[in-house]
């Protein structure tokens, strides 16, 4: 490919990405954020096993970013009760675990991370999968209402 092609393309990717963000509802975002975590997961989990620690680093820092920056703020800890505080604990957990990971190499505790992380998002593609439930609202006639239907 060559620059033009290449920058093209990059514009394209960086366009379609901002595209799909801005249509996307709240719980399209949170699977898109996992799908970036796991991504670069994925990408950290290759430079650990070619012993390449800039790449590990880089990808790692991303996930742990994501985390950070993106699924942590979108918790509601207040509404959302126990169970927001049981994600923002276990969100706390995973980024210790790729500190670990990035700072010894190991690969075991990343690849806890994206087990747990799949399962997350594993999750929320059920609740994406499901249709909405239509909240129906009774209208009764108020009292002494003339029916104006066949009887």
């Amino acid at each position: 490919m060559t620059t033009l092609t290449t920058r093209a393309a990059a514009t394209y990717a960086r366009l379609e990405l901002e595209t799909s963000v801005g249509a996307a509802s709240p719980q399209r975002l949170i699977v898109m954020l996992y799908d970036g975590v796991l991504r670069a997961l994925g990408a950290g989990r290759a430079a650990l096993l070619r012993k390449d620690a800039a790449a590990r680093g880089a990808a790692l820092s991303k996930a742990i970013a994501i985390i950070d920056e993106g699924l942590r703020p979108a918790l509601d800890l207040e509404a959302g009760g126990e169970i927001a505080q049981n994600l923002e604990a276990l969100y706390v957990y995973i980024t210790h675990r790729l500190l670990q990971a990035n700072l010894k190499a190991e690969i075991e505790p990343l690849e806890e991370a994206a087990r747990l992380l799949g399962e997350l998002k594993e999750a929320w593609d059920v609740v994406l999968a499901e249709p909405a439930v239509p909240v129906e609202v009774a209208h009764p006639e108020p009292r002494g209402a003339m029916s104006y239907g066949r009887a």
